[in-house]
């Protein structure tokens, strides 16, 4: 099947099939920033924004993309630069393999929520596992990056 999706403010017209997951249709289609973790929803490695809200892709559907706009890190550079500099300065940088979805989700949180608190923040981040960190470092850089230190 063939559908329509606007990827990175990009229209991009991809062949998929009724099983296929946005995850996977975004991997072969050049996004390498969408990670695969568990394929289960459970470590939030594959998030990507659909319509700008942090969406878990291993579980969505390629189908249920047609015609949404979708947001990988590869669309959000410039945020997720200055986002990276605030968690590299709390000494937060591990191995990266949560960075992409960790980054997209917060950068989602700063357009959704004005002056969060840190229980905010926690539970808006919590679905992105990362085995390297105990989170602490992520966290501040991310406070100072939200503005609420």
């Amino acid at each position: 099947m063939l559908i329509e999706l606007t990827v990175n403010n990009e229209v991009k017209k991809v062949r998929i099939s009724n099983s296929d997951y946005l995850s996977e249709t975004l991997r072969d289609n050049g996004y390498k920033s969408v990670k695969r973790g568990c394929d289960k929803s459970t470590c939030g490695a594959c998030t990507v924004l659909v319509n700008d809200k942090p969406v878990l892709s291993c579980s969505f559907l390629s189908s249920r993309a047609e015609g949404q706009h979708i947001t990988t890190l590869e669309g959000e550079r410039d945020e997720a630069l200055i986002l990276g500099q605030y968690i590299i300065d709390e000494g937060g940088d591990q191995c990266g393999y949560c960075t992409p979805s960790l980054a997209l989700t917060t950068i989602a949180m700063k357009r959704e929520l004005n002056n969060p608190t840190e229980a905010e923040i926690v539970h808006y981040i919590n679905g992105n596992l990362c085995r390297c960190s105990g989170y602490i470092s992520q966290l501040k850089g991310i406070k100072k990056y939200m503005g609420v230190e």
